[in-house]
């Protein structure tokens, strides 16, 4: 085990697989063609298995996780076989890759993470909570950073802190407002799910080719439309927000529910003959086939938990289970809305909650059906300024 860890420790500085460099991580799934040919790389696949599976099983948590992303990059069976065994955020509650953070959460627990504001550069930081304490140094996951245009403002989303350019193979999507700030949009960089329409505009970014596969073309996939009622009476109580998931049906947070799941991050260089397959659910890993024809499912809705107002305190109260400490008006808590109308157990599970620890920082918590990715836009989206719906 110490020759693997020698071996892990050499992939790391060969490959720049650094836990500070977001950019660099997600190079780790690309082939080290230099190590193709040296004996790691022709070691026999069911000894190679265990030992990656025991370093798997092993590094449970950020930092020593990163071991885990360093042997993606020794060589292109180590490659292989490490993905094969890291599981999805849904089944294994983890964030190991890039990729997880375009994945469903885990279904029966909250992924803890927090949210950092620079307000001077207005720039926001989502990190992972790696303690139970509510400030923590945390695993970097993305960034964003706010763009005012004359109608509207962008929120640029970035797997790197120093490279929020929208060509940057970096850059994994944006939030865009309407110019009240009442409307948003989540748009994904690449396609969410399967049948995402694309949506042109003249900020549609330019693509180098070393990107992504031509069969996968890039630029702006909504993913979610997030709305704040006006509030013109001038009414306490917090902001109410309604948010459209698209591409997720409403059926995935019943039990054995399904949601779209990506595979495949996009950043490598692909053949234009390659078929890319980046989609999947329970089906496909069961090998039954999905439906290609029948009614629309209907779209998940998310919409605020209603908060109590608490005559001792004077104020309205959600029961935050300590994570959150402020008092604030961009605090929230997200639940499905019923379908049809009649709620079960399954809607008062709590998907994304949002709230104030700090001056300048925010937990944040989600889970399945959505994405950090998807959970991270919503939440940007309470940091702009709402007159009219406060």
């Amino acid at each position: 085990m110490s020759a693997i860890r020698s071996i892990i420790s050499r992939s790391r500085s060969h490959r720049v697989v650094q836990d500070a460099t977001p950019a660099t991580a997600a190079a780790a799934a690309a082939p080290n063609h230099g190590m193709d040919s040296s004996c790691w790389a022709n070691m026999p696949q069911e000894l190679l298995r265990e030992v990656l599976l025991r370093i798997e099983a092993s590094e449970t948590s950020w930092p020593p996780r990163k071991s885990v992303v360093a042997c993606a990059g020794v060589c292109r069976s180590w490659r292989h076989i490490t993905k094969d065994i890291v599981r999805v955020p849904e089944l294994s509650g983890k964030l190991t890759f890039p990729l997880s953070l375009k994945q469903p959460g885990p279904r029966d627990i909250l992924v803890q993470c927090f949210i950092k504001r620079c307000r001077t550069t207005q720039t926001y930081y989502l990190y992972l909570s790696l303690t139970s304490a509510l400030a923590d140094d945390g695993k970097f996951l993305l960034a964003a950073r706010k763009s005012r245009r004359a109608t509207c403002t962008d929120y640029i989303i970035s797997l790197d802190a120093d490279d929020m350019s929208k060509a940057s193979t970096t850059y994994v999507g944006k939030l865009r407002s309407n110019f009240l700030g009442t409307r948003f949009t989540v748009l994904d960089g690449l396609p969410p799910h399967a049948g995402a329409k694309l949506v042109r505009s003249r900020s549609t970014r330019p693509i180098s080719l070393k990107q992504v596969s031509p069969r996968v073309p890039a630029g702006n996939y909504p993913v979610a439309h997030i709305s704040y009622e006006l509030n013109m009476l001038g009414s306490r109580g917090p902001r109410r927000m309604h948010c459209v998931m698209d591409g997720i049906p409403a059926s995935s947070v019943e039990p054995g529910g399904i949601a779209p799941t990506q595979t495949e991050f996009g950043h490598r260089k692909l053949d234009a003959s390659t078929s890319f397959s980046f989609l999947r659910s329970k089906s496909n890993l069961t090998g039954e086939s999905e439906p290609t024809s029948g009614p629309k499912k209907a779209g998940l809705v998310l919409k605020n938990k209603s908060p109590r107002w608490h005559e001792h305190l004077q104020c309205w109260c959600l029961n935050f289970h300590g994570r959150v400490t402020v008092a604030s008006v961009k605090n929230f808590q997200l639940v499905a809305s019923p379908e049809n109308g009649v709620a079960g157990p399954e809607h008062e599970k709590i998907i994304l909650q949002f709230g104030k620890v700090g001056k300048d920082l925010f937990t944040m918590d989600y889970r399945y059906p959505i994405s950090a990715f998807q959970a991270f836009a919503i939440c940007l989206s309470s940091f702009d300024t709402k007159i009219a719906c406060e």
